[in-house]
């Protein structure tokens, strides 16, 4: 996942007593290639100062914090994506609802693109989190969410206009292990995804079938028909013939099913 950046300058003086931003610093438009297109963000600082990934509110975009990074301390690198179908940022494809597991989703993959093992997140409204079992219209539990699935990787949570998380205690291991896992395996089959399709004879990949599937070889040879392609010298899934996998990333995700993963 690569990331491109676009400098746009309006001045480039810093506070000198204050030591915070001016409003006139130096700020960049980036863009992250993501498979339904691309997130878009802002960037604010030095890249070498202590990381600040910036979440906006439902319906609102990066530019929430354009009158307030001004005013914090210019010692830091803060960054303000767009979520999917937001601001700059690609919409998803029709059809596809936006789900605040996506969002987490979004955040782990705009920190793979900047090189990010540990950061800070500032969170307004819906960009912070609300109650699992309130989940509307206002989305909800992006950053406060992906701190508790990653906890290793996030050095501060910032939250403004919020209320005091709470977490189904029942949920936490289905949170730190199974959607987290999920949410990694998920990533990993895409990059995998992105490599050529692997050739087999029909006999080795019809087994390979059975190996995975709860089914038997009758059957297996009939969903093969449809689900692999034939080749000069043998069978191939397609890149997007292999997204079945995806199905191990699902929320309902069961501890038997993802050990075999």
């Amino acid at each position: 996942m690569g990331v491109r950046g676009r400098a746009q300058t309006k001045g480039q003086k810093w506070g000198s007593r204050t030591e915070l931003m001016a409003p006139s610093d130096l700020f960049s438009e980036l863009k992250m290639v993501v498979p339904w297109g691309h997130i878009a963000a802002k960037a604010w600082g030095s890249q070498k100062g202590s990381p600040v990934l910036c979440l906006h509110g439902w319906l609102d975009n990066a530019n929430s914090f354009d009158r307030l990074i001004p005013l914090l301390p210019r010692d830091f690198y803060y960054v303000a994506m767009d979520f999917g179908g937001h601001g700059l940022s690609s919409h998803y494809s029709p059809g596809l609802p936006y789900h605040y597991q996506n969002f987490v989703g979004e955040i782990r993959r705009v920190s793979a693109a900047l090189k990010w093992d540990r950061f800070s997140i500032m969170g307004h409204s819906f960009g912070e989190y609300t109650r699992l079992d309130r989940l509307g219209s206002c989305g909800g539990t992006v950053g406060g969410m992906f701190a508790c699935m990653f906890p290793e990787m996030v050095d501060k949570l910032i939250l403004l206009d919020s209320s005091p998380f709470a977490l189904d205690s029942n949920e936490l291991e289905n949170l730190l292990t199974y959607k987290r896992k999920g949410l990694e395996h998920t990533l990993l089959l895409e990059q995998a995804a992105k490599g050529p399709s692997r050739v087999l004879s029909p006999e080795e990949m019809l087994q390979r079938f059975l190996n995975n599937r709860h089914v038997g070889e009758e059957c297996g040879k009939l969903l093969l028909q449809r689900g692999a392609t034939q080749v000069p010298t043998g069978k191939a899934l397609p890149a997007q013939g292999r997204s079945w996998a995806l199905l191990l990333a699902r929320s309902h995700i069961t501890k038997p099913v993802l050990g075999q993963a």
